[in-house]
């Protein structure tokens, strides 16, 4: 399913003009936050997505029911690029596990590239929601190189 957030008016347009805005992107900490901003909105807009249980909660005033998770996702930043995004989804589906990846472009004398994965470090994936989190997403190849590879860790 794919969902454009940036149609219609909200301040994720607003964080993603930041990030493209030459003269902002110098404030590396500025940068940072806004991708981790724009984390937990992803955060929200995935958790619409997920499959829920309703659960009996005690109040203050009784007792509710209420949905909750069934499961938490595994989040996957591709190392170091989704480290914001990552903070940013932690924030939002803050007892999830974590899996990292380290994904870089190697370079060849003609241009073309293939996508290098040093490193993966990953609980057992089997039968899990898995969020890989690449803000660096220009033509896919690391996130399809990254899922591929995933795919022997569960």
């Amino acid at each position: 399913m794919i969902k454009k957030l940036t149609e219609g008016d909200s301040i994720l347009n607003q964080y993603i003009a930041e990030l493209r805005d030459v003269e902002i992107q110098k404030d590396s900490m500025r940068f940072r936050k806004n991708l981790e901003r724009i984390g937990e909105i992803f955060g929200y807009e995935i958790s619409k997505t997920l499959k829920y249980e309703t659960r009996e909660v005690t109040t203050p005033l009784g007792t509710a029911m209420v949905p909750v998770l069934n499961e938490h996702p595994v989040i996957i930043p591709i190392l170091r690029a989704g480290l914001p995004l990552h903070k940013g989804l932690l924030n939002v589906f803050d007892r999830s596990e974590s899996a990292f990846v380290s994904a870089y472009r190697k370079v060849a004398k003609n241009n073309k590239f293939t996508i290098k994965i040093d490193y993966i470090s990953s609980p057992d994936l089997t039968g899990k929601t898995l969020i890989i989190a690449d803000p660096m997403l220009a033509t896919g190849a690391s996130i399809v190189a990254t899922y591929k590879e995933l795919q022997h860790k569960g």
